[in-house]
């Protein structure tokens, strides 16, 4: 586990499930490492997941933590509906997917979502179980898809069906999402994963529905979304690489490549980014990871991630204590490598004539020139924080704010540490902090501080000052 004089900067995302649904266990999490909750609303029942954010609240409470929440929507799912046992399709045959309900077999299976049926066209590919089969249409009427078989395979029941090149004029939230959303909006939820982005206009449908309540975090799992990356991006609070459905949708070759864009693209943005799936896979069944796993969380540190997440290794894994504690020391393991080799680490930011940004890298270079041990952001909107972060210096950015729901959502911010202050004026906020500090034994008396803030002090969006302190 991390030791608390030193925290970590790239935050770790847990995923809740029967394998974690306790509270000693949740406790557990937290002491090993956890930042932010994931509650995956794929599975389970609002009870289940109410029972599991009062878990999560009751022990942030009690061990004084700070953790934030991420409510994940299943969003728009496409399955084929039931076939024959065993129907094996051969490369090159004729397979129709049609509007019958009647069971399907090696010539037909049903497709009952009419929407891909309005939005598909000859030589779309249609990919079903994961990508394992594939299919090109070559023919398409009100009630029939007909296709030629790419890749041939045994056909299952509700196998899932994956739509690469097509963008369908559908809504993002489904009807179960609207009744997820309805139950999310009334508990202390901090952020919000919107599956299977396609376009700009469906991050601002999401945003329209959610107002401020929540922070938006936009899924990137389809390909039409990195057409309209940069403004995607804009739009949300938050991205996460969820390169599961995105690695079948593209080649394999490709994901990694876009996994590192998309990072910096982020941090240009100032908005944090996670990257998801697979990332301690075999240690769902066994307690220790692949070299390759490894590896994979660290180059998602060396690209400047903000947080890495586990899915199913804590969801249902046999091994969900042991699984974080395997990704907090590769976290710092890599991170102690880019404090010796700084090159290995993330690439600097353009600079830009823009002053918030440009306060905030200047904080960040004169707390380096004269040796401060943290900056330290007073932000009640949370901006500053994320402008503070995007630099990714080694420095520890301490945040005070006096929202508690800011506070929440910045666990899940790269390099923050979040405190609750309600402290009025300046100089009392200061000299609050440096209490602070030395309280959490993250600096000591003479030691300096980097204070950035707003003046006139307390109001948002005011950042304009920095101010060399001592402890």
């Amino acid at each position: 586990m991390t030791d608390s004089k030193f925290p970590r900067s790239t935050k770790i995302v847990a995923t809740i499930g029967t394998a974690t649904d306790d509270p000693n266990i949740i406790k557990k999490l937290i002491k090993t490492g956890v930042n932010v909750f994931r509650l995956n609303f794929s599975h389970g029942n609002h009870g289940d997941h109410l029972k599991r954010i009062t878990y999560i609240r009751s022990a942030e409470k009690e061990m004084n933590s700070n953790v934030a929440i991420l409510a994940d929507l299943q969003g728009p799912k496409f399955r084929i509906g039931a076939v024959k046992n065993e129907s094996k399709v051969i490369k090159g045959s004729n397979y129709i997917f049609d509007k019958d309900p009647e069971i399907g077999d090696f010539k037909r299976v049903n497709l009952p979502h009419d929407e891909i049926f309005n939005s598909l066209s000859i030589g779309s590919n249609i990919l079903m179980d994961d990508g394992k089969l594939q299919f090109k249409v070559k023919d398409i009427s009100k009630d029939e898809i007909k296709t030629e078989v790419v890749v041939g395979g045994s056909i299952k029941s509700n196998k899932g069906i994956n739509l690469p090149d097509v963008v369908l004029n559908t809504s993002p939230l489904t009807s179960k999402d609207i009744e997820d959303l309805k139950f999310i909006l009334n508990q202390e939820i901090d952020w919000i994963a919107l599956s299977f982005v396609q376009k700009l206009k469906d991050v601002e449908e999401v945003k329209k529905y959610i107002g401020d309540k929540a922070g938006v975090i936009a899924k990137i799992e389809k390909p039409s979304a990195l057409k309209e990356l940069n403004e995607i991006i804009e739009a949300c609070d938050g991205i996460m690489v969820a390169r599961g459905d995105l690695g079948v949708e593209l080649a394999p070759e490709e994901v990694p490549g876009i996994q590192k864009e998309i990072i910096l693209k982020c941090r240009q943005a100032g908005k944090p980014v996670i990257v998801a799936t697979q990332m301690l896979e075999s240690m769902i069944e066994t307690p220790s990871p692949t070299r390759a796993e490894a590896s994979d969380v660290a180059t998602a540190v060396f690209d400047g991630a903000d947080a890495v997440m586990l899915s199913a290794e804590t969801a249902v894994g046999s091994y969900p204590l042991e699984t974080v504690n395997i990704m907090d020391r590769i976290i710092t393991s890599a991170e102690n490598h880019i404090k010796i080799h700084p090159g290995d680490g993330p690439q600097n930011l353009r600079r830009e004539n823009f002053i918030y940004n440009a306060v905030s890298r200047s904080a960040v270079s004169l707390a380096e020139s004269v040796n401060a041990k943290a900056v330290v952001a007073f932000t009640a909107s949370g901006n500053t924080a994320y402008r503070m972060s995007r630099e990714r210096s080694n420095l520890l950015l301490v945040v005070m704010t006096p929202e508690i729901n800011v506070k929440r959502k910045l666990s899940l911010l790269w390099g923050a540490c979040p405190f609750f202050s309600k402290v009025q004026g300046y100089e009392a906020a200061i000299q609050e902090a440096r209490e602070i500090i030395k309280i959490k034994n993250l600096a000591k008396e003479g030691d300096t501080i980097v204070v950035v803030a707003g003046m006139p002090f307390g109001i948002s969006g005011s950042t304009n000052s920095i101010r060399v302190v001592e402890i």
